[in-house]
């Protein structure tokens, strides 16, 4: 395997699971498409803030029935209206006239070491927590913040003149009594809930507070709709739509390995490597954020699947897959030869659409180059385990994520980089996109792994088939008295094992038992902040802030746990003491 090239991110801790409440979404496509809707009807009615709280729920209650919703969300949608008719005015903003108000149970209490004194938490960045993250990056953008609860103290703040826009992190019930005096300030204010209750260890939404702190007029990209371009950039693989990109069929004998090839373009997907280069392409353009997408770049884009496409074919064929998508691979249905050939084709495709393209000259032979190169990495990194295949032995945690690197990582860098180099990017994006594709594409193949445990069935599921997984590298490593087994398995010495369901029933209990499932999410969430902190040296504000996005979008995993319960057990404390006390 040659000497590990990355080292391991530092674990975020894990958060304590909380009970879900039924007043919020509760996954973050639930949040986002209410999002949308909350969009749509800000826009549509234009409802003008500062609003009292009254105003506001007279709002949410329109925008509930209007969408169908149900009325259990009225108070969560009554922030988000609120956070959209303030959005463009925080943007006008500068960072060094906001504040970021976040509550001290974000912290992890049995071991946080800060001290408290009159303005709140002094963070000692022990790196427990996220509050050190949010927090050093707000005040290298030139935020104010305080780790603190109490709107007194924030009501002192804003009136020395010197706070003009707040963004604020707190449970359900407290940013609700915070309305009126955010109303009275008549200064923007955007609200983030936290993600569970009882204020203790409680958690936020990363991606919202980091997307909602860098927003900027200077950030184009803030209102791209993210949806809409994934929907736009899905539709260019129709057979007609292909075939005004790729030119006309070819015709004669060679004719059927191109519909071949085509109908293969067609076939399911995410299609998230087409969209990253539009984002990349998008967020370094200087025009209007509505601007509709050069026709062209659409040939970059079609080559970036047809390099991910051909690398399926080949994978799986590697691999003895039988499934992908849920149908029968390309080899099972055609044969090998001819799937061979075919992803053999979809790269000399791509190199033809990249070749073809109408990019500044000096920067298509750099995308030309920027492809060889990712797809020489990724040949090396599949070798890797084409390699160990023939004599198999267990492999390190660290060794697994190697080949991860040098597998996934590419795909990412590509998309994103072609699309930047289209679009005219310096070297010092180059540089970010690099960095922050590796930790990416880590972070996506760790995921994959977690989703073979939690989704047994589909395909390709690297457990049940004993290839290289992190999950059964951290597994062997702490099985203990089941460390002999877990050796077989990674040596693939089961024949008196038990049947295929017995065996990955087995190493699915051993797994769980020995919580190495936990220690790939721990891995997990270290990657994605790894792959966050990489954009701290990017200065372009666009491209910034898209990034952050992209990764909410690609990692749709988050779920909300529950509010903070600290306040109404406060009030129904000051209620029971206020009631009369009954004499005789």
């Amino acid at each position: 395997m040659g000497m590990p090239l990355i080292t391991l991110p530092q674990a975020v801790p894990m958060q304590k699971m909380r009970k879900p409440q039924d007043n919020v979404p509760q996954t973050r496509q639930e949040r986002d498409q209410l999002a949308r809707i909350v969009r749509e009807y800000v826009a549509t009615y234009n409802p003008v803030p500062p609003m009292p709280l009254e105003e506001l729920k007279v709002h949410a209650d329109k925008c509930i029935e209007m969408a169908g919703l149900d009325p259990i969300f009225r108070d969560y949608t009554a922030i988000l209206i609120n956070n959209q008719a303030w959005r463009e005015h925080l943007a006008t903003v500068p960072f060094e006239r906001r504040l970021l108000l976040m509550p001290k149970c974000m912290r992890i209490e049995e071991k946080c070491p800060a001290p408290f004194d009159e303005f709140g938490l002094l963070c000692k960045n022990c790196g427990l927590c996220s509050i050190q993250d949010l927090q050093g990056e707000a005040e290298k953008l030139g935020y104010a913040v305080l780790v603190a609860e109490g709107s007194q103290l924030v009501m002192s703040i804003i009136q020395t003149g010197k706070i003009e826009a707040i963004v604020g992190v707190s449970c359900l019930s407290v940013l609700e009594k915070s309305f009126p005096f955010m109303e009275a300030a008549a200064i923007p204010g955007i609200a983030i809930p936290l993600l569970q209750d009882d204020c203790v260890d409680t958690n936020v939404d990363m991606d919202w507070v980091w997307e909602v702190i860098h927003l900027t007029s200077d950030d184009k990209t803030h209102r791209l709709n993210l949806d809409a371009i994934r929907d736009e950039v899905d539709g260019w693989f129709t057979p007609e739509n292909l075939a005004d990109i790729m030119g006309k069929r070819h015709p004669g004998m060679g004719g059927e390995t191109d519909d071949i090839a085509r109908q293969w373009l067609n076939k399911g997907g995410k299609r998230w490597r087409p969209f990253l280069t539009v984002c990349a392409y998008k967020a370094l353009r200087k025009e209007d954020a509505d601007a509709p997408i050069p026709s062209d770049l659409r040939k970059v884009a079609a080559a970036v699947e047809c390099f991910h496409k051909a690398s399926l074919i080949h994978d799986d064929i590697e691999d003895n897959d039988a499934l992908r998508y849920g149908d029968a691979t390309l080899h099972e249905t055609h044969g090998v030869g001819v799937a061979l050939n075919v992803g053999d084709y979809l790269l000399g495709e791509g190199y033809r659409l990249l070749a073809e393209c109408a990019a500044d000259p000096m920067n298509k032979v750099e995308m030309l180059r920027v492809a060889a190169i990712g797809h020489r990495t990724l040949s090396l990194g599949q070798g890797a385990e084409l390699c160990w295949a023939r004599n198999p032995k267990p492999l390190s945690p660290v060794e697994v994520l190697d080949i991860f690197r040098q597998k996934t990582a590419p795909a990412f860098e590509v998309a994103l980089r072609l699309g930047a180099l289209y679009a005219g990017a310096d070297e010092e994006v180059h540089d970010v996109i690099a960095n922050y594709s590796e930790k990416l594409g880590i972070a996506y193949q760790i995921h994959d792994d977690l989703e073979d445990l939690s989704t047994e069935g589909h395909a390709p599921d690297d457990i049940a088939a004993l290839r290289p997984s992190l999950l059964l590298a951290v597994a062997h490593e702490r099985a203990k008295d089941q460390k002999p087994f877990m050796d077989r398995v990674w040596r693939r010495q089961l024949a008196d094992e038990g049947t295929p369901i017995e065996i990955s029933d087995r190493i699915r209990k051993i797994i769980t038992d020995s919580r190495s499932d936990e220690r790939c999410q721990n891995l997990y969430e270290g990657y994605k902040e790894e792959a966050i902190k990489t954009l701290t040296y990017l200065e372009n504000a666009s491209l910034k802030g898209l990034l952050r996005r992209v990764m909410s979008k690609i990692f749709n995993d988050l779920q909300v746990k529950g509010w903070c319960k600290e306040f109404e057990k406060k009030n129904l404390a000051r209620a029971t003491a206020a009631e009369p006390v009954a004499v005789g």
